[in-house]
């Protein structure tokens, strides 16, 4: 090692690099007038001072990621708050878009038909073990609600209350082979009656039953109630005819119906506990 230091090699190069470093040091001073001392601590350290100048701007610039974790857990509690508020302030507009789409269809019934008279009643039970949509309300005989008496939603016919107690009553929709209903098809004006069976309510559909053979009700008609018999007063909508089954072994034909109303989406009904021809 000391033959190395020795060579001539590694003196010139030695001499070089001093030359190098008093011209630096001597340049720097000159150009300023300040002590050669401080010229030489500003030339070693000014680079590692620079350096911890811009870390420091670098972390000024990220204050969020080096905030505190409570800093951020209060933050981000406020903003499940505020998610939190609006959801159920969207939920109350739909509510509130609902039952004035709902209101709005029951005044114009009532309007056309002054002689009605209503309980309004919510849907508080569906059986899932039911295949034909029997629904319970909250209203029963306290409310003037009577067996038999129709269940609108609108227009539109649901069904009929199959069996009261004072504060419930359940509820027999169109799905309900039990159930017929005299009725009309508005166009052709043919009147026969509307049931179910089975196999059609588990397709959502009734049957509008015993039609001429020759029928001239077609896909589309609108099918009625005829108000024959007094249970169901006449003009509420049943549904449409999507299909026409023509007289095979028998002489008549019929028509399927889907109802106008969608039984499982329901949360709010009418039922009409009077009107002017009601079986009593």
């Amino acid at each position: 090692m000391k033959r190395f230091y020795k060579r001539t090699g590694f003196r010139i190069f030695a001499a070089v690099l001093a030359a190098l470093i008093a011209g630096s040091v001597i340049s720097v001073a000159s150009r300023s007038g300040s002590s050669p001392i401080v010229k030489i601590t500003g030339v070693v350290f000014g680079p590692a001072s620079r350096a911890a100048s811009a870390v420091t701007n670098n972390l000024k610039k990220l204050p969020v990621t080096f905030r505190s974790s409570s800093y951020m857990k209060r933050e981000n509690q406020a903003l499940r708050d505020e998610i939190d508020s609006l959801r159920e302030q969207l939920v109350d507009y739909e509510e509130v878009v609902y039952k004035n789409a709902f209101y709005k269809e029951f005044l114009e019934l009532k309007e056309e038909h002054e002689d009605y008279e209503f309980a309004e009643a919510a849907i508080i039970g569906r059986d899932s073990a039911d295949k034909f949509g029997t629904l319970t309300l909250n209203k029963g005989s306290a409310h003037s609600v009577k067996v038999n008496d129709p269940v609108i939603y609108g227009k539109y016919l649901v069904g009929v209350v199959a069996s009261v107690t004072p504060t419930q009553c359940v509820v027999n929709t169109l799905l309900n082979p039990s159930v017929n209903v005299s009725a009309y098809e508005t166009r052709t004006r043919e009147v026969s009656y509307v049931t179910t069976t089975t196999q059609l309510s588990d397709e959502g559909h009734c049957s509008f039953t015993n039609l001429s053979a020759g029928t001239a009700v077609t896909d589309g008609g609108l099918v009625c109630t005829a108000g024959v018999g007094g249970i169901y007063p006449s003009d509420l909508i049943i549904g449409t005819v999507i299909d026409i089954v023509d007289a095979t072994i028998d002489i008549s034909a019929s028509a399927i119906i889907e109802p106008g109303v969608d039984f499982s989406q329901l949360t709010d009904v009418f039922i009409i506990t009077s009107f002017n021809g009601q079986a009593k």
